[in-house]
């Protein structure tokens, strides 16, 4: 038996660490909610001109799939050719709003640990459209985030939310 060291217990157990984990939480939800925002407010994301900002963005980026170590892999650039360019439009739509909704929920403190989880895929996944910008430090914070997830909530609608959930889930289970 292997006993857990006290510095992942107190950043990812314990309570006292809750006040961390809500500035982090609400920074990078405060990040993401702003991303959003500014894309739902865009024609060329959401409006009009829906697709054409994700267009552009996706013919840069299979711009960058040459050389011996391409920045998007072939297997990303045929994703992004046969799955998003013909609906550009739609995955438009879906990368703004959900920008929007995991900023939103992080700020409230609402499942943080799948938004958090949500929002560090959209990162990897402009990691390998052979964007860095931001994304590496919001990728790492995420990732806290996802392994925090039970403090991270802490102070806020996760405290109440999630127990109403287990007990729920309990007393359907304790029923079947």
């Amino acid at each position: 038996f292997v006993q857990e060291s006290a510095i992942p217990n107190f950043l990812f157990s314990s309570s006292k660490s809750a006040l961390l984990w809500l500035v982090v939480r609400v920074y990078l939800g405060y990040e993401w909610f702003l991303a959003g925002w500014e894309k739902v407010h865009n024609p060329a994301w959401v409006g009009d001109s829906a697709g054409a900002a994700l267009t552009g963005f996706i013919n840069n980026a299979l711009t960058k799939t040459t050389g011996a170590h391409p920045d998007v892999q072939g297997w990303y650039a045929s994703f992004l050719q046969t799955a998003v360019l013909p609906n550009a439009t739609l995955w438009s739509h879906m990368v703004a709003w959900s920008e929007v909704i995991i900023g939103v929920a992080l700020i409230l403190g609402l499942f943080v640990g799948l938004s958090a989880f949500f929002g560090s895929f959209m990162n990897l996944n402009f990691l390998l459209a052979g964007t860095v910008s931001v994304n590496p430090i919001w990728i790492t914070l995420g990732v806290f985030l996802v392994l925090a997830w039970r403090v991270a909530g802490y102070w806020g609608l996760d405290r109440i939310v999630l127990p109403i959930i287990s007990r729920r889930a309990r007393s359907q289970n304790f029923r079947n």
